[in-house]
C-alpha cells in the first residue's frame, strides 16, 4: 500500500469520482492499493506521496508549506484539470524556498514504474539505518585507492563500522569449530579434498562468530594473510556468509562490502564481489572474475583452489545467462557508478580468478577513464533506476 495526501481546490472543476478513478487507475498499474491519508500521517510516512488534483492548489500548498519543505516531495499529478500546471508552480515554489521535489506524471504504467523505483530506495535506506559493517584486519597493501569513511557512513545512512584485529579471528579459527548447515553440508558433498574442506568450515565459523558477536550484517577480511599463518583461505566461509544474506568481502575493502550492502539492500539479490579481468571493447563484453561467491548465484559450480596462492579452497561457479547490473560506490558514497548488461557464456579460462563471467556491455568509458577503484558488484537483473533512486535520495 502507497500512502498519499491530496490537496486540491474546491473551485475545481474535476470531481470526487473523476479522482477515485485516476487513484484507482494508477493503483491497479502500481498493483496495489493507494491510500488516501491526513497529513500527519503523510509526514510520519518515511515514503508517501502529494497528489495535487487541480489547479489552484496552491494556496493550500501554502498552508502545509513549513510542514512539508523538510522532506523531498513526490508530486502526483494526473494531467487534468490544471493539476500539473499548479504541480509545476509548487515544485519552483518549493526549490525556491530551500525545499525539494519532484513531479510524477505521464502513462500510468511509467508512473507506477517511477513510484515502484523511489520506494525501493527508500526502504533500501530505512534497511541501512542501525545495521553494522565490519573488517577484519587493515584493508590489503594494493588497495591504494580504496579510501573509506565510517563518519559518511554514519551521517549519509546510519550505519556504523567495526574494526577487528586480524588476531582476533585467527584465535576463532584455532577453536576448529562451526555449526552445520546447508551449505556446509553442500560443500562437503563436493569430490575435493575433504581435509581442506574441513580447514576451510573453521574459517567459516570464525566469521560467523565474529559476525555474531559484533552484531554484523557485513564483513570483509584481509583474506590474504590466512595463506601463510592458517595455509587455506576465506573463500568458502565468504561464499557461505553471502548465501545466508550477510555480505562477505574480500581483501580488506570496504568500499567493496559497502557496495554490497548498498546494492543489496535495493534489490533482495545475492552479490558477487569480483575483479573486472578483461574488456573486450570492440566485441562489447567484459570478463568479471573472483574466487568466492555465494551458490545462491549460480547454476551449478564445482571447487577449486584459490587462483593467485594455488592453495585452499575457492568456489568454481557456472551463471545462468540473463540481464544483471554492475555497481561501485566511494567509500564515502560520494560517487557511484550502475551500469546493466547481460551474462551470457564463458569457456573457463586457469590464467583467472575461479568464478568467471562474461557480460556484454555498450560502453566502457568509466572502467578505463573513472573506475571506482578495482572491485565491483554484480548482482541478477536490471537495477541501475534503483541505484539512481538511492543516491538521490541521500543528497535529499
Amino acid at each position: 500500500m502507497v500512502d498519499f495526501y491530496q490537496i486540491r481546490s474546491p473551485l475545481s472543476q474535476i470531481t470526487e469520482e473523476r479522482m477515485h478513478r485516476f487513484i484507482d487507475a494508477l493503483s491497479d498499474a502500481l498493483g496495489e492499493k493507494l491510500q488516501k491519508v491526513s497529513l500527519e500521517q503523510y509526514l510520519a510516512d518515511d515514503f508517501a506521496l502529494l497528489y495535487v488534483a487541480s489547479g489552484g492548489s496552491e494556496g493550500y500548498f501554502l498552508e502545509v508549506f513549513e510542514q512539508l519543505k523538510a522532506r523531498h516531495c513526490y508530486i502526483l499529478t494526473s494531467g487534468e484539470s490544471n493539476s500539473l500546471a499548479a504541480s509545476m508552480e509548487i515544485l519552483s515554489f518549493l526549490r525556491k524556498h530551500g525545499g525539494s521535489g519532484e513531479i510524477l506524471h505521464g502513462d500510468m504504467d511509467q508512473v507506477a514504474a517511477q513510484i515502484h523505483t523511489l520506494r525501493s530506495a527508500h526502504r533500501a535506506k530505512a534497511a541501512l539505518k542501525g545495521k553494522n559493517l565490519g573488517c577484519i584486519g587493515a584493508p590489503s597493501d594494493w588497495l591504494i585507492a580504496s579510501n573509506y569513511s565510517p563518519d559518511a557512513m554514519m551521517r549519509k545512512l546510519g550505519m556504523g563500522f567495526v574494526s577487528i584485529p586480524m588476531e582476533e579471528l585467527l584465535a576463532e579459527i584455532a577453536k576448529e569449530h562451526y555449526e552445520s548447515n546447508e551449505y556446509t553440508g553442500l560443500f562437503k558433498k563436493q569430490s575435493f579434498d575433504a581435509l581442506e574442506i574441513e580447514k576451510a568450515l573453521y574459517v567459516y565459523g570464525a566469521f560467523q562468530r565474529l559476525v555474531a558477536k559484533y552484531d554484523l550484517c557485513g564483513v570483509s577480511v584481509r583474506c590474504f594473510d590466512l595463506l601463510d599463518t592458517v595455509h587455506t583461505t576465506g573463500c568458502l566461509g565468504l561464499s557461505i556468509l553471502n548465501s545466508q544474506g550477510i555480505y562477505g568481502g574480500c581483501e580488506g575493502d570496504v568500499p567493496a562490502l559497502l557496495s554490497m550492502a548498498v546494492l543489496g539492500s535495493i534489490t533482495g539479490e545475492p552479490m558477487f564481489l569480483c575483479n573486472p579481468s578483461r574488456f573486450d571493447t570492440k566485441n562489447g563484453f567484459a570478463i568479471f572474475a573472483h574466487c568466492t561467491i555465494p551458490t545462491t548465484m549460480l547454476k551449478d559450480f564445482c571447487l577449486n583452489t584459490h587462483f593467485e596462492s594455488g592453495i585452499g579452497v575457492a568456489v568454481q561457479g557456472t551463471f545462468a545467462e540473463g540481464d544483471c547490473t554492475i555497481f561501485k560506490c566511494e567509500g564515502d558514497l560520494s560517487r557511484f557508478h550502475a551500469q546493466e548488461g547481460r551474462i551470457v557464456d564463458v569457456p573457463f579460462s586457469d590464467m583467472l580468478c575461479r568464478t568467471q563471467t562474461k557480460v556484454m556491455l555498450d560502453d566502457f568509458s568509466y572502467f578505463l577513464t573513472k573506475p571506482i577503484n578495482n572491485h565491483h558488484i554484480l548482482c541478477r537483473g536490471r537495477h541501475a533506476a534503483e541505484v539512481e533512486a538511492f543516491f538521490r535520495i541521500l543528497g535529499e
